[in-house]
């Protein structure tokens, strides 16, 4: 492990914000921290809705350890880098209502030991305006959100900055050089100008999302390309998120609503709003809150989640000696970012023995893991 003060530097490939939270927490432990970054924008972070959502999302098994895990970790996690860069992250704990058709379809959902029960009253009291034909739902107010795109991207660049993170942006990674003993010893790059560079490293951190493959072609990463938008809504007017199926509301506290998202398996990395998709998301509005249908839009967009097989992340030593991998979260980048930067920077960290909490949790979301065993999320 490299630290502060000598060379080479330890390398992070990707600066979305699994890149930037990982640089961050290795910065913060005294290591001397470069962040590869080819287009920051489309990072599936830029993307996100923000929701901190382990129990609304009906996650199970490994995967709902690793993101309440998580989620416990965000407080603290938010406030060092408020800290580090003198702005806020836009943190809240708004609580989720999942709505449901039948009774039945709530108490079966995963989660739903986890969660408040609220028959047609109660639900229409937390989420006024909601169409009648839900008629139940879970409230987790243990749930949340943080305003990812405006607030937090913002504000770990600016906390990286203070801590003495250098940033080669523009410049795309073209590949892992080896040595002889097949030991990672460097990076391939090739800069905005255009000129093709070596850098030295011997440990690296792979935080490039739904490019991961690209490449390590070993890597189960596969992309799948979601549309969003936003609306302009009243203040005050939707209090809790909504996670409906297929579609959720995200208010806020200026009245903004995040509307999310399509999830297209067979988009691959194709750029571009499509109709089918903008429709989709306005057919999931007026279903769950038709008086929604009516607020202005102010911004449209897409991204490409990082996805495996299980939807579980990629953590870890990676195929190559001295490659580390934070990346295929799939849905659940923002929520998982603290647990994922606190297991990455420990294990490279020379100040701390690595727990062995960590140690398991790094062991089960390994990146060979598909060859012996089932789905994370049915564990």
């Amino acid at each position: 492990m490299t630290e502060a003060g000598h060379s080479p530097p330890l390398l992070v490939l990707g600066g979305g914000l699994l890149g930037l939270s990982i640089a961050h927490q290795l910065a913060r432990r005294g290591c001397a921290v470069h962040v590869i970054s080819r287009r920051r924008s489309e990072a599936a972070g830029f993307a996100a809705a923000g929701m901190l959502a382990p129990h609304a999302e009906g996650l199970s098994g490994s995967l709902l350890d690793l993101g309440r895990q998580s989620l416990s970790l965000i407080p603290r996690w938010i406030g060092q880098i408020e800290a580090d860069s003198g702005l806020t992250c836009g943190l809240r704990t708004s609580g989720i209502v999942v709505p449901f058709r039948t009774r039945e379809e709530r108490d079966a959902y995963p989660t739903a030991s986890l969660g408040q029960h609220l028959d047609a009253d109660h639900l229409t009291r937390e989420v006024p305006g909601l169409d009648p034909t839900w008629t139940a739902g879970l409230l987790f107010e243990q749930d949340g959100q943080i305003d990812n795109r405006r607030r937090l991207m913002r504000a770990l660049e600016r906390a990286c900055v203070f801590l003495g993170v250098q940033f080669l942006e523009g410049s795309e990674v073209q590949d892992l050089l080896k040595d002889s003993d097949g030991h990672l010893k460097g990076v391939m790059v090739q800069t905005a100008e255009g000129d093709i560079q070596d850098l030295p490293c011997r440990q690296a951190v792979l935080c490039s999302g739904a490019w991961s493959q690209q490449l390590v072609p070993q890597l189960p990463v596969t992309p799948v390309k979601g549309q969003m938008l936003s609306l302009q809504g009243p203040r005050d007017a939707l209090k809790r998120v909504i996670f409906g199926p297929g579609t959720y509301l995200v208010p806020r506290e200026d009245g903004l609503v995040v509307v999310g998202a399509t999830s297209e398996r067979n988009a691959g990395f194709r750029d571009g709003l499509t109709p089918d998709g903008q429709s989709q998301l306005q057919a999931g509005i007026t279903s769950l809150l038709p008086a929604a249908s009516q607020w202005p839009p102010m911004e449209r967009w897409w991204g490409f989640r990082p996805c495996t097989p299980d939807e579980g992340p990629l953590l870890g030593e990676g195929p190559i000696p001295g490659l580390w991998l934070a990346t295929g979260h799939h849905r659940n980048g923002v929520l998982l970012a603290a647990i994922t930067s606190q297991l990455i920077s420990a294990a490279l960290s020379t100040h701390q023995l690595i727990s062995k909490q960590e140690e398991r949790l790094l062991e089960l979301f390994r990146w060979d893991r598909f060859k012996t065993t089932r789905r994370i999320s049915n564990t």
